[in-house]
């Protein structure tokens, strides 16, 4: 099976989770998800209070390896056991997700162009971008609903770390994108791009389709 695998990053809340859904939504069963932030480090034997404290912005705080191991296997065909992060507790579960492989694979993430070995196994690289002020809003809204957190821990993790190191390795990643898409999930022109780009893919790797 001929897979194309699509790398999508950017900053928090700049649009990565919108672009990835319209792509589900368009393409369906030809479609699979490797999310990079289901691959935080495992820190079973630290506290609580002490994995609070742990600067999950930086690129090290990810298990590149397995997430590159998982990223290959799915692009030979092969199925992939992803791992289950709760964010409440700031740690892996002792449970797994089944990912398939697709004809269409994306691998979304703040930091998967910081690594090159990622970026290598990625045949379209999109970074999807937006203004600050509205990256933050968005996660704010996200963090307050989906995971618990106050306000007061959301700025203060935004200040101390998420801004710190999204000028630092997010920012420059850009460089290594195909495409740029401004103003995040709202750019239906370069979504059209895209969607239409897989079109035509699937429709030249259908089977019976000659090359």
């Amino acid at each position: 099976m001929e897979i194309l695998t699509i790398g999508i990053a950017g900053g928090t809340g700049s649009g990565k989770t919108t672009i990835t859904r319209r792509i589900l939504s368009e393409f369906g069963r030809d479609v699979a998800v490797l999310h990079h932030d289901s691959y935080y480090k495992a820190h079973d034997n630290m506290p609580f209070e002490e994995r609070c404290r742990l600067n999950y912005d930086h690129p090290d705080a990810f298990d590149n390896e397995l997430f590159l191991r998982h990223l290959r296997a799915l692009r030979r065909g092969e199925r992939a056991e992803s791992p289950v992060y709760d964010y409440s507790i700031h740690n892996r579960t002792k449970e797994t997700r089944t990912i398939r492989p697709a004809r269409v694979l994306l691998v979304e993430g703040i930091l998967i162009f910081a690594d090159r070995r990622l970026c290598e196994e990625m045949d379209i690289k999109l970074f999807v971008d937006a203004d600050a002020d509205e990256r933050i809003l968005r996660r704010i809204t996200r963090d307050m609903r989906d995971r618990g957190r106050s306000l007061e821990s959301i700025t203060n993790q935004y200040l101390s770390t998420v801004k710190p190191m999204h000028e630092r390795f997010v920012e420059p990643s850009k460089r290594r994108a195909d495409l740029i898409i401004p103003r995040g999930g709202r750019n239906t022109v370069a979504l059209e791009m895209v969607l239409s780009r897989i079109r035509g893919f699937l429709a030249a790797s259908a089977p019976g389709q000659k090359a």
